[in-house]
């Protein structure tokens, strides 16, 4: 990165184009507009510290361009930046996702541990009179994902044969760029696919996944986002539709890595001497990419005791469950 950004957001700026790299994305992507934004602070609002509404709009009227699709590329790298922000304890306006109208900037979404209580609730409590087997898969499949930090796609295609329910470990073969590794679940999700996979036998024996759809094939990844989306803004009915946040699977990843960090510094660990752990465990092919997810961490919870840990457990069915 060449460009050094002056303005009192050049940090944050610098901090989320690290993150954005480390997440896969080209910085030249977001580069020309932050560096724009960054140009614009300096010159019209040299003391701001804070991205206020007033802000972002005098961003967007100051568009020297005209045309309709790079006042929008404008307000959406604002808006991505302004998500940014809010995730990183720092307030700041973000505009109504109803003002745009095509993909904007990618920032994880990291979920609170109300959040994760809420959802797997709402998760536990679904129905699906066609497809008895989808709720208990449901249920499982996004535990498994968070409680190991598995990308959407590895829990996804898993395979019976790579998953060890008798020591718990289970075989990532081949997953981005070729790469493969072993995770062990915890013993409350050892506990949660053994009864699971009771389920599946009867259902689907002949499949070879452990998710299977009703062909037996896995769910396409569509399927699975559509009905994570749903359950998350069901678990939040009292948020008005325009500012729903828009989360992925993928986002349950990216809470495991933050949750991770968040108990080491309860335990006042040496965080960088933790990191590599944390780059075998999530199959990153560098530590750089497990590092800035230091950059989703709020402050204030970098500086007090984070995350209560005990309430985690809440995120279990009930046996109940498991006998309908």
């Amino acid at each position: 990165m060449n460009i050094e950004f002056k303005s009192h957001f050049g940090a944050d700026l610098k901090n989320m184009l690290h993150l954005m790299k480390a997440h896969g994305w080209s910085e030249n992507t977001y580069m020309k507009r932050a560096a724009a934004f960054d140009h614009f602070c300096c010159n019209c609002y040299p003391e701001c510290t804070e991205l206020t509404e007033g802000l972002a709009l005098s961003w967007i009227k100051d568009a020297k361009e005209k045309s309709p699709g790079a006042i929008h590329d404008r307000s959406n790298f604002l808006r991505g930046f302004a998500v940014y922000l809010n995730r990183i304890g720092k307030t700041s306006y973000v505009f109504p996702e109803k003002y745009f109208s095509s993909r904007s900037l990618f920032v994880p979404y990291i979920f609170t541990d109300e959040e994760m209580t809420k959802l797997f609730a709402t998760i536990d409590a679904y129905q699906n009179n066609s497809n008895p087997f989808a709720p208990a898969l449901l249920s499982t499949y996004y535990r498994l994902t968070y409680t190991c930090g598995l990308r959407p796609n590895e829990g996804r295609t898993l395979r019976c044969h790579d998953i060890h329910l008798d020591s718990g470990e289970i075989q990532i073969v081949c997953s981005k760029k070729g790469k493969s590794r072993i995770v062990v679940m915890s013993d409350d999700m050892l506990k949660l696919a053994r009864r699971y996979d009771v389920l599946r036998e009867s259902y689907k024996p002949d499949s070879e996944y452990f998710f299977p759809s009703p062909n037996g094939a896995p769910f396409s990844a569509r399927w699975m986002q559509n009905c994570f989306q749903k359950f998350f803004c069901l678990a939040n009915a009292h948020i008005q539709p325009d500012y729903m946040p828009r989360v992925r699977v993928y986002d349950l990843r990216h809470r495991f890595a933050t949750a991770a960090l968040n108990h080491w510094l309860d335990e006042k660990q040496d965080i960088q001497a933790r990191l590599p752990y944390l780059q075998i465990y999530m199959g990153h092919s560098n530590a750089t990419a497990t590092a800035y997810y230091i950059h989703l961490l709020p402050e204030n919870l970098v500086k007090s005791s984070g995350i209560d840990w005990a309430s985690l457990g809440k995120i279990y069915p009930d046996e109940e469950l498991w006998k309908e």
